[in-house]
């Protein structure tokens, strides 16, 4: 865990933080590692700036795609360290993912934490209820405000778009990665009268291009280490009404993400950053395995069709 117990009361919401709602294309860093198995923290600091001058508005450390439960404590902080300067030195938005009362204590001397990326209590699957009873206690001792992550594949928990609009009125709540799979009945009623100051984030990579046209704020978005111009330009179009734009770069980039996912995340995605030589090693760890390089060699022949695009 990060952080004590008793560090707890020494933190509270910045009031700047609290006003902040998050809109457009976030990166969830991978970790990438060397030869020897250690985080490669030049390659990192390296794909920071890349996503950044391709146009990305913020980057996210400790998402799922960083693999931060295979990291150590050491590593963990690291990670955050390395891209919390990138965005100081960019005034960029950082979310950092941290599910924990402990965890997020330890943010609140981090002014570049714009927010962190909160998960619904995995395994436990306490109800609706209980899950917005958690996240409302989270909220109200969190130094900086809470983007739910809603992503009922991985916790187990399925959040309806009334539990949803129940978080939204929660103080310290600002928005939610939607990720339940597929665009549901739940995302259509949700984006239809979408809440007052709260950033509805497509979370699958997938599907951004439907759940945008539908009004979604922006995106979390790991396909984006490939492309990123691209997927920031896709986020940019429906957000301004430019289905010319938008409706052909969407179908495109659906191809390239489901490519990216064919196998665990961030398994295939680091193959093919490998391939183009932005990583040391396309090394994951366990329980993940490397990505088949047939799955590598497929994805990595949707990427010219792009270029065409840019």
């Amino acid at each position: 865990m990060w952080g004590k117990q008793s560090d707890l009361v020494l933190f509270r919401p910045r009031p700047e933080a609290l006003a902040m709602t998050p809109t457009g294309l976030f990166v969830p860093l991978i970790t990438p590692f060397d030869a020897a198995g250690a985080v490669a923290t030049d390659a990192l600091e390296a794909l920071c700036h890349d996503v950044l001058d391709a146009g990305a508005t913020g980057l996210v450390a400790l998402g799922t795609t960083g693999e931060p439960s295979a990291l150590t404590e050491a590593e963990r902080w690291t990670v955050v360290d390395v891209i919390g300067v990138a965005c100081r030195e960019r005034a960029a938005p950082l979310l950092v993912g941290a599910g924990t009362a402990e965890a997020l204590a330890t943010l609140g001397g981090r002014p570049e934490v714009t927010a962190a990326l909160t998960l619904v209590p995995p395994f436990v699957r306490p109800g609706e209820a209980g899950a917005i009873a958690h996240l409302r206690a989270l909220a109200g001792s969190s130094p900086v405000p809470l983007i739910v992550y809603d992503v009922p594949q991985r916790t187990g928990q399925y959040l309806s778009a009334g539990a949803l609009r129940a978080l939204a009125a929660v103080p310290g709540v600002v928005g939610v990665k939607h990720a339940p799979g597929a665009v549901t009945t739940d995302t259509v009623a949700l984006l239809a009268d979408p809440p007052r100051d709260f950033a509805i984030l497509g979370g699958d990579d997938v599907f951004l291009g439907p759940v945008l046209a539908l009004g979604a704020h922006g995106s979390v978005l790991a396909s984006a280490h490939c492309q990123t111009a691209a997927y920031a330009r896709l986020v940019g179009a429906w957000r301004a009404g430019d289905l010319a734009t938008a409706q052909p770069l969407g179908r495109r980039l659906s191809r390239l993400s489901a490519a990216l996912f064919a196998a665990p995340n961030p398994t295939v995605l680091k193959g093919v950053l490998h391939a183009e030589g932005r990583i040391p090693t396309p090394g994951v760890r366990l329980p993940l395995l490397p990505a088949d390089p047939q799955l590598v060699k497929a994805a990595l022949e949707v990427l010219p069709s792009l270029d065409v695009l840019e």
